[in-house]
């Protein structure tokens, strides 16, 4: 097992000077007492084998995290904003994305023994570092589970025309993720991700279809909007949101077989969301104008939308359980990781994990019944959550790895001064995002919790 004091790779180096005493600097950022090991050990006679994922593997998993329920927002958001304003947050907000997801990779190659959030949170803060930072990543993947199990609530509505009472549908949902929960390594997940991938892709195209083929009299389209701060920020909140998958960064990298391809999955990922974004937000809002409803799967018209929602209940579902997936093994590792449980296929081993996995989506449930307006909670979550996960974090890693040489050179100012806006930038985000969400839940004429009406259409 390596020391601490060791040199680290090259590629967790990168933007630090080659200079012995850069990389010395460097190495005095680690606290006592963390080795450099893997995360998951030596696997070799493991009966739960974990590190196994392929790149592409990786980078399908990223995308059914992502894309599922983060393009069903934008169109609205193009609404709210102006065609002008909300194309160029998406296009930037989406490159400023994969730099701090590429951020992400440096920090986690200079401590690979880093699983989750937690782990990187102890190198940045000690002990409170860790609580803080596995806490904040064990409520964002239940307030996601939360949103899925209210999009499916949705969909269940809208294909049955409201068949019976709204909280047995999201009952329903809640169960059949539990069921889709059961396995415990990310490639187990990898097949649910492949068919929520195909989902969505199908799900907007025939949205987009649907919209363009459909008249829609009086569609107002407009490339700037006149709006309220609350209303704005509510818009760029969901904006945020679809970028929201940097929490399982961690989690993923871990579970690789090569952790290094890590780029090629952050690119994957990046390259179809920005594109389909744009497409997608573009497509809908042109056609269908101010009135574009969210999610947007519902501005298709009353054949298309439940066509469109019958094909996306793999995403719907699939990606809220990948999402429930991360949640349940951070609270299952700190369950059973002095055990000897997490590589065993004991009785004991799997009734904790379908324990564990039953409290959450139950608490899930919880949220979806209470802020039931499919913007609001994923407006709330994007301010809680992706704020920093996703953005305002990954200054703060690549601050932490420069330590000493932020002013080294030019170049390194240049970027000392980019990382420590990205760290302000999610201060804001989360600040206002909280401000806007919270004023939207409030005034939110449909948001009626724990109701069996339909409050969706």
């Amino acid at each position: 097992m390596e020391a601490v004091h060791d040199s680290p790779p090259p590629y967790a180096t990168e933007g630090i000077d080659e200079k012995k005493e850069d990389i010395s600097q460097v190495e005095q950022n680690l606290k006592p007492g963390l080795e450099e090991s893997d995360a998951f050990g030596n696997e070799e006679f493991a009966e739960i084998k974990y590190k196994t994922l392929k790149w592409w593997q990786c980078g399908l998993l990223m995308i059914c995290e992502s894309v599922s329920l983060g393009v069903l927002s934008l169109p609205a958001a193009v609404a709210t904003l102006g065609f002008v304003p909300a194309i160029i947050l998406i296009v930037g907000l989406g490159i400023l994305a994969t730099y701090t997801g590429y951020n992400i990779g440096l920090f986690r190659e200079r401590y690979p023994h880093i699983q989750n959030l937690a782990d990187a949170g102890e190198i940045l803060m000690g002990p409170f570092g860790r609580e803080l930072f596995g806490l904040g990543q064990f409520l964002f993947c239940i307030f996601v589970m939360g949103s899925h199990l209210l999009t499916f609530r949705v969909m269940m509505n809208t294909i049955t025309d409201h068949g019976t009472c709204s909280i047995v549908f999201s009952v329903v949902g809640m169960v059949i993720s539990m069921v889709l929960s059961i396995p415990r390594t990310m490639k187990g997940m990898t097949w649910i991700s492949f068919a929520s991938f195909l989902s969505i892709f199908s799900a907007v195209m025939i949205t987009m279809i649907g919209v363009g083929v459909e008249k829609h009299p009086g569609r107002i389209i407009e490339a700037t909007v006149d709006t309220t701060l609350y209303t704005a920020f509510t818009a760029v909140s969901n904006i945020v949101f679809a970028y929201c998958a940097h929490v399982a960064f961690f989690g993923l990298i871990a579970e690789m077989e090569q952790p290094k391809d890590f780029k090629k999955s952050l690119f994957m990922l990046q390259t179809f969301e920005i594109s389909l974004y744009v497409t997608a937000a573009c497509v809908i809002y042109y056609y269908v104008g101010k009135d574009v409803q969210s999610p947007a799967l519902s501005s298709a018209g009353p054949l298309l939308k439940k066509v469109a929602y019958g094909i996306a209940i793999p995403t719907i579902v699939g990606a809220g359980v990948v999402n429930g997936h991360i949640g349940l093994k951070y609270i299952y590792f700190r369950t059973c990781s002095k055990s000897g449980l997490i590589h065993s296929r004991s009785r004991r081993s799997v009734l904790v994990w379908i324990a564990l996995g039953l409290a959450c989506w139950l608490v899930a449930w919880i949220i979806a019944e209470a802020i039931p307006v499919f913007s609001d909670l994923n407006s709330l979550i994007s301010a809680l959550f992706a704020s920093w996960f996703s953005y305002g974090l990954s200054g703060i890693y690549w601050l932490h790895l420069n330590y000493g040489q932020w002013f080294a050179s030019p170049r390194k100012i240049a970027l000392t001064v980019l990382n420590a806006g990205i760290a302000v930038f999610g201060l804001v985000l989360c600040v206002l995002g909280l401000y806007a969400s919270g004023t939207a839940i409030h005034n939110d004429a449909n948001s009626n919790s724990f109701t069996c009406a339909n409050t969706d259409s």
